[in-house]
């Protein structure tokens, strides 16, 4: 315990800590020192078992009631959040299957965990199935949790190489380790490589199921030509007719929990049985109830809660024309802050994707969820994917059906301007790539908004916020900005002069 102390000193005091950490971490390892230092010993301190007195750092009601809980969720609330914020920056020096463990310990304590410490830990969990994705291509279908602990244990390539050619003196000047030793470590690896690897035939008997643990929470494109068995299209078929006829609020609660519990037994593909169901023609106080209780007790990140929120609420916020119902908006908040992720490929991405743009009731969705559920870096990226990503890049996850309402590139429209408007207010640091597209989307749109006053007080707000990333484009913007009529016209162009 004692060789962490310096580090955890970071994670309390330093303004930086996941700079500071970094550096000390990098140092502790490439000096010589008597202490353990190791990826491996750290995480195992976080995770060790230890006796606590409930209520000790959380929020919740002071307890005396001694329970065991991991080290970590003794530390903290800041601690904890900081530390997960590290290891999310430093993962690879960790094994992705402990701090994956980690992870799901914390989120698995539910409601006792702070806010940010379940944020840090989500966003964590996002990045190790971010880097899990380079597994598809390869083919790597036996990629459990133990191969890849062992392939994370391993001896390197290159240290293998310098082994077939090492002479009996040893493998290398400094290493402590003989030939034999290292060939015995690398014959052991290969064969537990291979009881983990399935063979060819294998293969075709357990397809589904590996591919499965392969793609999980990734983000899925499926077809309109995804098929389901007679049973399960009949299956769907009562529950939609049910759910249509649904007169209580306690039905519908027992209706999501039966909905729920079928994907659980069967492993169906969830969005090609809840696009039968069909569960956005019920009414708001109902889709509410349904969002709510089909996520409850769910532990995955992206994958089924981004299928419920597009099956639920996004066909009515796509439909929107007037200001949504205060149920609605609850039920879309309460979503949005337990589900970030989900939320942007689920529910974000596709308004603001939307065939015919977005107007001012989706614009004010919008804004609430980006003021009161995402953190501004969040933000920021999702800007940068929008305005500079490539068009896989923001392909959104929602039912076959309502594809059609949704366009593959941005369409500008006077609320757009409003919602970046509204986004720079919030004081989201955009970056230059982002800023330049912007640019060059007002030179292209200032003809067509030429008297829009909305259009016109974007690019006042523009030119206040990011005056510094603008000295490229100041001769394109005044050009822009003279081909407008509206009562800050004179006021851009004043801030213009002033860059």
């Amino acid at each position: 315990m004692e060789q962490w102390v310096p580090l955890f000193d970071i994670f309390l005091n330093s303004p930086t800590p996941e700079i500071e950490a970094s550096l000390w971490l990098h140092r502790s390892f490439n000096v010589s020192s008597s202490l353990p230092i190791s990826a491996a010993s750290f995480l195992s301190l976080l995770t060790q078992t230890v006796d606590s007195v409930a209520g000790e750092f959380d929020s919740s009601p002071p307890k005396t009631t001694k329970s065991r809980v991991m080290f970590i969720r003794t530390l903290p609330s800041m601690v904890q959040a900081r530390i997960l914020a590290f290891l999310s920056v430093e993962q690879e020096r960790f094994c992705s299957v402990d701090l994956n463990r980690l992870c799901r310990r914390v989120l698995d304590e539910g409601c006792g965990v702070d806010f940010w410490v379940q944020s840090a830990a989500r966003d964590l969990l996002d990045k190790l199935s971010d880097s899990g994705r380079q597994w598809v291509p390869d083919l790597v279908l036996g990629s459990d949790e133990s191969r890849v602990e062992i392939e994370f244990k391993s001896l390197p390539g290159w240290l293998k190489d310098a082994a077939a050619v090492a002479t009996d003196e040893g493998v290398l000047p400094w290493l402590p380790l003989s030939h034999d030793e290292l060939n015995s470590r690398d014959l052991i690896s290969s064969r537990d490589t291979e009881q983990q690897q399935p063979s060819l035939t294998q293969v075709g008997e357990n397809e589904l199921y590996n591919w499965k643990d392969v793609t999980e929470g990734m983000d899925i494109d499926h077809s309109e030509n995804d098929v389901l068995d007679p049973e399960m299209q009949n299956m769907a078929a009562r529950l939609r007719t049910r759910l249509m006829n649904v007169d209580s609020g306690s039905k519908t609660v027992e209706l999501a929990e039966e909905i729920r519990q079928l994907f659980v037994d069967s492993k169906a593909d969830s969005l090609a049985v809840l696009g039968l169901i069909e569960p956005w023609k019920v009414d708001d106080e109902s889709a509410a109830v349904l969002a709510t209780h089909l996520l409850s007790g769910s532990d995955e990140e992206l994958a089924w809660p981004s299928h419920v929120i597009s099956s639920v609420i996004l066909p009515k916020l796509l439909a929107l024309e007037r200001p949504a119902s205060r149920v609605l908006i609850s039920a879309v908040m309460n979503f949005c802050k337990l589900h970030e992720r989900a939320a942007e490929y689920g529910l974000l991405i596709p308004l603001l994707m939307r065939k015919d743009g977005i107007n001012n009731p989706i614009c004010e969705v919008i804004t609430r969820i980006v003021k009161e559920c995402l953190h501004r870096a969040h933000v920021s990226a999702l800007c940068q994917k929008l305005f500079c990503g490539k068009e896989g890049e923001r392909k959104p996850i929602c039912q076959p059906c309502h594809q059609c309402l949704i366009s593959r590139e941005l369409v500008w429209t006077e609320s757009l301007f409003s919602l970046i408007q509204n986004i720079m207010s919030h004081n989201v640091q955009l970056t230059q790539d982002t800023v330049d597209q912007l640019v060059h989307q007002v030179h292209n749109l200032a003809p067509r908004f030429s008297k829009s006053l909305k259009f016109g007080h974007f690019l006042l707000c523009l030119t206040k916020k990011f005056g510094s990333l603008l000295h490229s484009h100041k001769p394109l913007l005044t050009e822009s900005v003279a081909q407008t009529n509206t009562l800050v016209t004179k006021s851009i162009l004043s801030k213009l002069e002033s860059l």
